[in-house]
């Protein structure tokens, strides 16, 4: 029996609300499945990371966990057109290693793009790694606040 084209392909929407349902309640439990969420050869990329496959991607989620305490992500909104979604997150997080009491939080969004069986293709992130991250840290976030400063259009230059 041969399906049509429309058939075969999934919904969308339906493996958008999947995937945001994996992301907030991912925890290392879940690595051993994202073959089920992303496809063989799926891209991922972020500002540290530029990986492909599905071992390379659950290596970058085992390092998060490895490295952060109760990290998880909250999705905001989402928007989808054909094959690929948008989604605004926040990241909620502590560090291990300094401030571990202060919960940190950084946004962003993603780019997902599907395949016909609704896995994902790639899965690009984008947030500002210098305001979201660089900037809360003690020494390179007085350099970089000051560098923003400096760069910004709303900055008077001394005469």
């Amino acid at each position: 029996m041969q399906t049509s084209p429309a058939a075969s392909c999934p919904d969308t929407p339906a493996a958008v609300q999947r995937l945001i349902a994996l992301y907030e309640q991912l925890s290392p439990a879940h690595l051993a499945r994202l073959g089920d969420y992303y496809a063989p050869d799926a891209q991922f990329k972020d500002p540290f990371n530029d990986v492909r496959g599905v071992p390379a991607i659950a290596q970058v989620f085992a390092h998060m966990f490895d490295t952060l305490e109760q990290p998880r992500f909250v999705v905001t909104q989402h928007l989808v057109q054909g094959k690929q979604a948008f989604l605004a997150w926040e990241f909620h997080f502590r560090m291990r290693r300094w401030r571990p009491q202060v919960t940190q939080c950084i946004r962003g969004a993603t780019l997902v793009r599907f395949d016909t069986q609704g896995r994902v293709t790639l899965h690009r992130d984008y947030w500002d790694a210098a305001e979201e991250l660089y900037e809360k840290l003690p020494l390179l976030g007085t350099l970089m606040r000051w560098l923003r400063k400096a760069a910004s259009a709303t900055h008077k230059a001394a005469p």
